[in-house]
């Protein structure tokens, strides 16, 4: 029979965890995994080691109940200098590196000084970035 590998999301969804949780417990050396590229595998054998009981397979196709939908958006601030780009982007991060751990976003920034315009690279689930948008709108209708 064939080996099966988990990913850290599937893992994460398994266990009900946060995929940073799972994250954790592969370097702190708790769950055993394999590091392939960028990514970590986990086999059936070393998650039942962790958990203590039996694992389900692996789905390969979500079911649809599982079916999630993502945003990959840009939103482009023009007309803000490099000290309220830095705020905002300060602000932003902060939002989503705040300690509710639910949050499915990653926020990248980007200040174009001849520009002067910020750039915001989001991506992530759609109410976490429905939530950001919002923030956004708020901070810059507060700096006019």
């Amino acid at each position: 029979m064939a080996q099966q590998y988990y990913s850290v999301d599937q893992v994460a969804e398994l266990l009900d965890l946060h995929v940073r949780t799972v994250r954790g417990y592969v370097r702190d050396g708790r769950l055993k995994a394999t590091r392939i590229g960028k990514q970590y595998r986990i086999t059936r054998e070393d998650l039942e080691a962790f958990t203590g009981g039996s694992a389900p397979s692996p789905s390969l196709s979500p079911s649809p109940a599982a079916t999630r939908a993502e945003v990959s958006g840009i939103v482009q601030i023009d007309g803000i200098d490099r000290d309220a780009a830095s705020r905002l982007a300060n602000a932003l991060i902060a939002t989503v590196n705040s300690p509710r751990t639910d949050v499915r976003l990653h926020v990248q920034t980007v200040y174009d000084e001849q520009r002067a315009a910020l750039k915001v690279v989001i991506l992530g689930d759609l109410e976490d970035t429905a939530e950001l948008l919002k923030v956004i709108k708020a901070l810059i209708g507060s700096s006019k």
